[in-house]
């Protein structure tokens, strides 16, 4: 019998130490192998002058969370982890690839480039905190992965134009972001509740368009100064992770127009004063300053400009005098004219300063150029114009609301976020996003430039909602725009996915448990105050 219970203590013993690794995403080769690595207070990390900045972040990410002070030299002959750039992936597809390869005395990343080797260094990070700590030192599988993502663009935009964080809570953000190697900070600073960046040629657009927010359009102005916003894009840069900004306009205008009603160009009953006026001069010089300084400040080269939804406010563009002339003197037949018109001049200005354009779909059919222009499609409802994007060789990132807007409800008891019709965005569908299928040929495909999560902040007021709507999803995006289709698979995914969830709650993240809804309720949001400074 004691031969038995031993036999039997062996095998399960042996099972659980066989197991694949949790890793999120999945990797697209990874080989088991028998044996383990101990990572303990004496590794050290082996890696030249030129990697230091590497170094540092996987010594201080091991201290953060193991308590480890591991010490980096440049040679060594005892258990290390060694960091190297090698020429060996040059050809691969992606500039991202690493390979990972632990062995019982030895762990070995390396990489073409740095941004890889980050990649390999976050796949080890995850290892080790996913593994079991035994008297101080944790035990790490020996294996070898060879990676490299499906797709460059891996992103997550956060809308905090109707909701204000802070930069503490953009920074843990960018944390998880780096941990799951998402890679894009599509940031939504202005809108029509309140503008949240610091421009300082024009100071009423924090000072007075900062105040408010969505539930609530008295609370005090609330935004970030230029140097909280250069802290956070080095912050996001030692993580590999580029910070787009959006000024969005013609329309979503309203707060700007409250500081400097001067280049209003009116709006609704829904919407006052929601776009900025196509017909003044003066309103493309105003606008190209605030692009101009938006543009030294974020180093990416990228400003999206939105163009969206400008219908919802343009009412008082049929009426109004200088608009009047403008269609004449242009020869624009309607509003969507004068919009577009509109739109290539303000591209116009930020092709001068030498960086891209980016638009949300509604200018998939604008005649912009499309070597300098990546269009966003959000409209799921509206899968022609995803057509008209490929088809006119935009670089296109996928954004489309069923499955990848986070301010939609994840359960079909959810109260308080969005549905669409009955429809909602649950972890699943979210991971069985397949980017690939959305191409009608390969040379269709080749303009997919990769899929993004948008977490619009109507219903989202406090941190704890934004936790929650983003958590445990911000993983099934991962995996949908890193790993392979052929490499995916729901269920496995949910099985990694659980010992995740351990980690959200050892950092306080206020998480949506699949496992145990009732254990997790979701925050509710508050309703929205009457508007009482809009005359």
């Amino acid at each position: 019998m004691k031969k038995i219970l031993f036999l039997l203590l062996f095998i399960a013993i042996n099972a659980v130490a066989q197991q694949q690794p949790s890793l999120i995403p999945m990797p697209n080769s990874l080989v088991q192998k028998e044996g383990s690595f101990t990572l303990s207070q004496t590794t050290l990390i082996v890696a030249n002058q030129q990697l230091q900045k590497l170094s540092w972040y996987l010594k201080n990410e091991l201290l953060t969370f193991t308590k480890s002070s591991l010490v980096a030299v440049n040679q060594s002959d005892k258990p290390s982890i060694y960091l190297q750039l090698t020429n060996k992936g040059k050809n691969k597809v992606s500039d991202e690839a690493y390979t990972l390869t632990i062995n019982t005395n030895k762990i070995t990343i390396s990489a073409a480039t740095e941004s890889g080797l980050f990649y390999g260094i976050t796949t080890f990070l995850q290892l080790v905190r996913t593994a079991k700590t035994t008297n101080y030192a944790l035990s790490i599988p020996n294996l070898v992965i060879e990676d490299q993502p499906a797709y460059a663009w891996r992103g997550i935009m956060l809308d905090e134009s109707r909701a204000f964080y802070g930069k503490v809570k953009v920074k843990a953000i960018l944390d998880w972001m780096a941990f799951y190697k998402l890679n894009r900070f599509h940031w939504h600073l202005t809108d029509e509740p309140a503008w949240r960046l610091e421009i300082k040629k024009y100071p009423k657009l924090t000072l007075v368009g900062g105040i408010g927010n969505y539930l609530n359009p008295n609370a005090p102005a609330q935004y970030y100064t230029q140097n909280d916003v250069k802290e956070i894009i080095s912050y996001a840069a030692e993580r590999y992770i580029t910070v787009i900004p959006e000024i969005d306009m013609p329309g979503h205008a309203t707060a700007a127009n409250m500081a400097y009603p001067a280049y209003s160009g009116g709006g609704s009953k829904a919407h006052p004063e929601f776009t900025f006026n196509p017909g003044k001069e003066s309103t493309y010089q105003y606008l190209t300053n605030i692009v101009k300084e938006t543009n030294v400040l974020f180093p990416a080269g990228l400003i999206h400009l939105g163009g969206d939804e400008v219908s919802y406010g343009n009412e008082q563009w049929k009426t109004d005098p200088e608009i009047s002339s403008l269609k004449q003197k242009e020869n624009l037949k309607d509003d969507k004219a004068v919009e577009l018109y509109f739109m290539k001049r303000m591209a116009d200005s930020v092709y001068q300063m030498n960086a891209k354009v980016l638009v949300w779909d509604e200018m998939a059919d604008a005649g912009l150029p499309a070597y300098k222009t990546i269009v966003f499609w959000w409209r799921h409802d509206q899968p022609k114009q995803l057509q008209t994007a490929l088809s006119n060789k935009y670089q296109t990132v996928l954004c489309p609301r069923l499955p990848l807007y986070f301010d939609f409800v994840q359960d079909s008891t959810h109260q308080y976020g969005r549905k669409w019709s009955k429809l909602y965005n649950p972890i699943q569908n979210v991971y069985e996003f397949d980017a690939s299928k959305l191409a009608e040929n390969a040379e269709q495909a080749k303009n997919i430039l990769g899929i993004q999560a948008n977490l619009w902040t109507e219903t989202v007021p406090t941190i704890q909602r934004l936790d929650y709507l983003l958590f445990p999803r911000i993983s099934a995006l991962a995996e949908a725009a890193w790993t392979t289709t052929a490499n995916k698979n729901t269920n496995a995914f949910m099985e990694r996915m659980k010992i995740h969830l351990p980690l959200y709650k050892q950092t306080g993240v206020y998480y949506y448990d699949p496992f145990a809804p009732i254990k997790t309720p979701e925050p509710p949001t508050e309703r929205k105050q009457p508007i009482s400074y809009i005359d």
